[in-house]
């Protein structure tokens, strides 16, 4: 058999998946009695699903074997797009009913005053040039803005992009040259996968329990092959919601001075909890990463990199170079919304929605079920056997519900749990309740009852 035969295997079962003959969840053969049934060596065969896992047809379940993926249906997308799905279980933009007109007046007050000097009250600067590092007073009312009780940072060490996503991106690329690894949770924000591929970085995958990233699976990581940086969220993990206490905080913290390694931290759901960052553990180590996406609203994105001062150079330069910075007119409404009392307003608003809804999943569905913390506006479902994430997921939105398989979060291909990750925020309560009801019903019905056949592989 010739080296580039596994793609013509490859493009067999790709087509007996495409005709449906394979469908979503049907579980393949091991690799052993695949290439028995072919007389193939067991080397090609695991080139042939290496092959399919890189078309995204399949996904592996450590301990459990390959599955199909579900195929892209009408309702789905890809996470990080406006899904068109009846309900929206995918993508996490909590908006309050009233929060829309507050906003609107801001922006008002903003436009009104274009015509007056910045000096007098106005804000004519709206429409000037303006660097990653914004200005000084930018600086200081973020820095006043980010402030937890233990920890303010260094307005010096303040760079602004566009976006939260553009502040990871910057940060990446001010801390990794292509080629370098970041160790990372096993399971982590997508965008983040998207990010390192794009930049030409390598994830490594560290180990997770309870409590977060496992500091011995960061020691093991480096010492193996020694790392440039590390990503965590320490606060509301997503897609599992775990939240460090102190004391792994402080071991993470330890290593990372011992070790001499720089951390990324995304504080994007930071607002919905009063825990410390990890910069104030470790604030020569720490580039910390936030944006008002989620705390305000998706339309009025600002994205923050607080750090040592010593980096605002290095920083100011990665966001100039992948065009990521904010442009004056959405920082001016971005300070205004932070200045004026909405954003704190907001805050408190979103804390008690998010725990609304988290009483709403735990009347649906049974706690054993369900990973989650009360302040948070995500859910890890894992499922009950036999269900797998993919035929949930495609089972789902043929019900016109989206939601988010496993596969998604996995750092390593083929080594994603049986899980959906649910984010709460989008419906009303009405429709969540309504959602998650159904989802319910689907779990305890299984594939069968619910119209996803299994295939056979001959």
């Amino acid at each position: 058999m010739s080296p580039n035969d596994y793609r013509t295997l490859a493009d067999a079962v790709a087509a007996d998946i495409a005709s449906g003959r394979l469908a979503a969840g049907a579980q393949l053969p091991t690799q052993r009695d695949f290439a028995y049934a072919r007389n193939i060596a067991p080397s090609t065969a695991s080139r042939v699903y290496a092959e399919l896992t890189r078309r995204g047809l399949i996904s592996g379940e450590v301990g459990r074997g390959s599955y199909v993926r579900a195929p892209e249906l009408t309702g789905t997308t890809g996470l990080g797009e406006p899904t068109q799905a009846k309900i929206d279980l995918q993508l996490n933009f909590p908006m309050l009913p009233w929060q829309d007109k507050d906003i609107a007046q801001v922006i008002g007050g903003v436009i009104a005053g274009l015509s007056r000097p910045t000096g007098q009250g106005g804000t004519a600067g709206a429409f000037r040039p303006i660097g990653g590092a914004g200005t000084a007073a930018a600086r200081t009312a973020t820095a006043d803005f980010l402030a937890r009780a233990a920890w303010r940072p260094d307005p010096e060490g303040i760079v602004f992009t566009a976006n939260g996503r553009q502040g990871l991106a910057a940060a990446f690329a001010a801390l990794a040259p292509p080629g370098e690894r970041i160790g990372v949770e096993a399971l982590t924000y997508p965008a983040v996968k998207w990010i390192a591929a794009r930049l030409g970085i390598t994830l490594v995958p560290l180990a997770m329990d309870e409590h977060g990233v496992k500091p011995d699976a960061i020691l093991r990581a480096h010492r193996a092959s020694p790392l440039t940086a590390i990503y965590v969220q320490p606060t509301l993990h997503n897609p599992l919601s775990v939240s460090m206490d102190a004391a792994r905080r402080a071991e993470i913290a330890t290593v990372v001075k011992s070790e001499g390694l720089m951390v990324v931290e995304d504080q994007i759901y930071g607002f919905l909890a009063d825990d410390p960052p990890l910069c104030s553990l470790a604030p020569d180590h720490t580039l910390l990463v936030d944006s008002l996406s989620k705390r305000v609203s998706p339309g009025l994105t600002l994205g923050f990199i607080a750090g040592p001062a010593a980096w605002n150079r290095r920083m100011v330069a990665a966001v100039r170079s992948g065009a990521w910075a904010v442009s004056a007119f959405p920082l001016t409404l971005a300070l205004q919304v932070m200045s004026d009392g909405l954003a704190a307003r907001l805050v408190a608003g979103k804390r008690a929605d998010a725990r609304a809804r988290q009483a709403i999943l735990r009347e649906v569905f049974d706690p054993s079920m369900i990973q989650t913390d009360p302040r948070s506006y995500h859910a890890w479902l894992e499922l009950p056997e036999p269900w797998r994430a993919e035929a949930f997921a495609a089972a789902a939105a043929r019900r016109g519900i989206a939601i988010t398989p496993s596969s998604a979060f996995a750092v390593t291909p083929g080594h994603a749990p049986n899980a959906v990750r649910l984010a709460l925020s989008p419906p009303s309560h009405e429709d969540l309740r309504a959602a998650l009801t159904t989802l319910s019903q689907l779990c305890s019905a299984g594939p069968l009852d619910s119209g996803l056949l299994d295939g056979e592989l001959e």
